[in-house]
This record gives structure tokens, C-alpha cells and sequence, in this order.
């Protein structure tokens, strides 16, 4: 067995300004172990405080996302070792990642795995993607995000059916719903989030995080006081040079190079 092949957490960077992170626990498509949360919450700490990096991939590869928590680990737990876990702050950095988190979601998407690709930003499913909360199948509930995620990417009554029939819901029905960007071809589901990756990577990365911040934040604000949050960040954005950079370059008429600053 081989070093890559031992790590359930793969990291690389493909493109300059993008580091992609790829789920890697084949043998159990994926399931979401304590270790691999550990990891997932490590590594977006350390993205997230990266000036180099720009955009994130996550992924769980061509075949699936993943199949959701790891329920061996749990079959026996008490609910206070459930509540000491804390995933809370072990998802924290991955909540509150200031950089645009794309999720390239093939195949399954369950349980901890559909509420783990609703933390990114924009979701980009393949064809036969799916996607469900099946917890009340085996008498508990969502637990790291899924009803309150759920509820506000497809509403209330589609949430309520997900969480509440445990049933599956296809890319489509996601796409219909809002929980997902888009829909490729499976085969073009990592080309298209490592091009779009790409794209961002290239603008702004001030005015990345201020727009992810601000959509984030407004989301559960009244929209007198998100208009606010947005006119005072856009403000901000002015004294960057970046903006300079941006403007001047339009003028121009080439591309502009944005230095963060």
C-alpha cells in the first residue's frame, strides 16, 4: 500500500492560486472518519491563511463524494462522546474559510457528505450526482449543518421531504432546488470546477472574500442592513490596489494582474 493510498486527505494544486482537496477513502466511499474531519479541518485552516492560494477544490474524485459519516464510529457512542466531539469547531475553518470553496461532486453525495458540500460556495455536480440526509433511517438526525443548510439552499418544504423520508434527491432535482451551481457530464465535472477554480484565481482575491462575506453574512440579515454591509465593503474596496489595478487595466484594455493588496 502506498503513502497516497494511506492518506485519507489528498492535497495539490493544479493550477497557480488553486489547491484542490480530495476525500480519499475508496474502500468506504469516502465515509466522513474522525480522522478525515480532523484533516479537512486542518487543511482549510491553513488554505484559508494562505495568501498564495486563491480558490479551493474540494472533491471526492470521479467516482464519489461521499457516502456520508463514518456510522461505526458512532453505533456504540453516547451522546455526551457525541457532544464532546465538537465537530462545530472541527468544521469551523471550513464554515469559515474566507477563499471560494468549489465542490466537484461526482456519484454520491450522503449524509455528512451532502452537508459537508453544502459548505462550499458553488457546487458543480455531475449528472448522476445524488444527493440526501438519510440520518432518520438510522434514528438520528443531521448533525453537522444539514437541516439549517438544507432549508436554506431548497426551502422549506423540499428540506422537509429530504430530511424527514431520508429519500435521495438527483442532480437535477438539486440543480431545480438551488442546492447546486450546475450540472456537467460526469466525465467534466473535475475539468469544469478546476476551470472555473482557475477563473477565480485570477480576479481580485480582496474582492473575492468580500463578496463571499458579504452574500454569506446578508443571507440571514434583513436586506436593509445587508445592503449596508455590501455598500461599506464595496467602499473598502476602493482604497485596495487592486481596484487601481482593475480599473486602470479595463482603460487599457488588457488584463489586469491582481496582487491581493
Amino acid at each position: 500500500m502506498t503513502n497516497q493510498e494511506e492518506c485519507p486527505l489528498l492535497i495539490d494544486y493544479p493550477e497557480a492560486g488553486v489547491a484542490r482537496l480530495t476525500l480519499n477513502r475508496p474502500r468506504v466511499n469516502n465515509a466522513l472518519s474522525l480522522e478525515l474531519q480532523a484533516l479537512l479541518s486542518e487543511h482549510f485552516l491553513k488554505l484559508g491563511s494562505d495568501p498564495e492560494i486563491r480558490c479551493i477544490v474540494l472533491t471526492g474524485g470521479d467516482t464519489v463524494f461521499a457516502a456520508g459519516g463514518d456510522i461505526s464510529s458512532m453505533a456504540n457512542t453516547g451522546p455526551i462522546d457525541i457532544y464532546q466531539r465538537h465537530t462545530e469547531r472541527v468544521w469551523a475553518p471550513i464554515q469559515h474559510c474566507p477563499k471560494p470553496v468549489i465542490a466537484a461532486i461526482c456519484g454520491y453525495a450522503f449524509g455528512g457528505g451532502c452537508e459537508l458540500a453544502m459548505h462550499a460556495d458553488i457546487l458543480i455536480a455531475g449528472e448522476s450526482a445524488q444527493f440526501c440526509q438519510p440520518e432518520i433511517r438510522i434514528g438520528i438526525m443531521p448533525g453537522i449543518g444539514g437541516t439549517q443548510r438544507l432549508v436554506r439552499a431548497v426551502g422549506k418544504a423540499k428540506a422537509m421531504q429530504m430530511a424527514l423520508t431520508g429519500k435521495p434527491i438527483s442532480a437535477q432535482d438539486a440543480w431545480v432546488g438551488g442546492l447546486v451551481s450546475e450540472i456537467v457530464p460526469d466525465d467534466q465535472v473535475q475539468a469544469c470546477a478546476l476551470s472555473q477554480a482557475k477563473l477565480i484565481a485570477k480576479m481580485s482575491p480582496l474582492a473575492a472574500e468580500q463578496i463571499k462575506e458579504v452574500i454569506l453574512m446578508g443571507m440571514d440579515a434583513s436586506l436593509d442592513a445587508g445592503l449596508a454591509m455590501e455598500r461599506k465593503a464595496n467602499a473598502l474596496l476602493f482604497a485596495s490596489n487592486d481596484q487601481k489595478e482593475g480599473m486602470n487595466a479595463f482603460i487599457e484594455k488588457r488584463k489586469p494582474r491582481f496582487q491581493g493588496n
